[in-house]
């Protein structure tokens, strides 16, 4: 039997996060269906590695997603190379931890910066190409969209803003036929996530999660089901699937979530105090030194 070719075959695909981690990932699952790949981030050597890496036609572009400007002549680029890119994906991303009370507010600032503002950045910069090609816009958002947690204020804050920002960007360009999906992901083996880890409050606080809701999948899984959601223009994905049923309870959440903290916290504030981590994972510290944000003391 013959293998169907990909819809993405032969499309033009921008990936932004796409030096590490879940953008590079969902780059060469992209690549492996066809799809010419336009890879966006902060660290341009690392971007060059993956390009180089992967089995398909690719370019790399250092950009900061914040930068309108500097996205409008990378965008320029990349209609040059490769024509008007049909597939774009807000994934570019950053995490802090720690007590908001505490927190470098130029880090928890940089955090919602790159993670909404970026979003709507990116979007706003391709949708001219999105409308031409009736394409379609990915934004990844988290579990942290529709639950929020302690002691990552920012995170969730910013991942809810781009949960309603994409909703309303899907409704707004809906009868121009161009899609927008948004992507419910949970705990995935990036490095972020393991930065996150060798925190002991934070990694507490995921080990007190329903033993589901703790589970870290690889990151190839996450980014295949991602990209067959691209495939398929598809309005929402969950990673994994049972996430989509947390949208029936998420107002009984937060009471929930205080609940479980007011036992807990102080527990784990007794073992060890709480601080600020800074940004999560390389990519995140590459980020925190290429946008000028002092690092927190260890």
């Amino acid at each position: 039997m013959p293998v169907a070719q990909s819809p993405l075959h032969g499309r033009t695909a921008v990936v932004t996060g796409a030096a590490r981690g879940l953008g590079e990932a969902m780059a060469r699952e992209l690549c492996r269906r066809g799809a010419r790949v336009a890879l966006l981030g902060r660290e341009e050597p690392t971007l060059a590695q993956v390009r180089d890496s992967l089995q398909g036609v690719s370019a790399c572009w250092e950009v900061d997603v914040t930068d309108e400007r500097r996205m409008a002549r990378v965008a320029d680029e990349i209609r040059a190379r490769f024509g008007p890119p049909s597939v774009v994906i807000a994934n570019a991303g950053v995490a802090e931890g720690g007590p908001f009370a505490e927190a470098d507010l130029a880090v928890w600032r940089r955090v919602v910066e790159v993670n909404l503002i970026g979003s709507a950045v990116t979007a706003r910069t391709f949708l001219a190409d999105l409308l031409d090609t009736r394409g379609y816009f990915l934004q990844v958002a988290s579990l942290a969209s529709i639950g929020a947690a302690p002691m990552m204020s920012a995170y969730c804050a910013s991942k809810a803003g781009v949960e309603s920002f994409a909703h309303a960007l899907q409704a707004e360009v809906a009868h121009q036929r161009v899609g927008v999906g948004i992507a419910y992901i949970n705990w995935t083996d990036t490095d972020m996530v393991r930065d996150a880890d060798a925190h002991a409050v934070l990694r507490e606080l995921r080990g007190h999660m329903p033993r589901p809701a703790r589970k870290v999948y690889p990151v190839p899984y996450v980014a295949g089901r991602l990209v067959t959601a691209v495939e398929q223009r598809r309005p929402s994905v969950y990673m994994p699937r049972w996430l989509r049923y947390t949208q029936l309870v998420r107002a009984a959440m937060p009471p929930v979530v205080t609940r479980l903290s007011r036992r807990e916290l102080p527990r784990l504030a007794a073992d060890e105090p709480f601080t600020a981590t800074g940004l999560l994972g390389a990519g995140g510290r590459a980020d925190q030194q290429a946008a000028g944000v002092d690092t927190p003391p260890a």
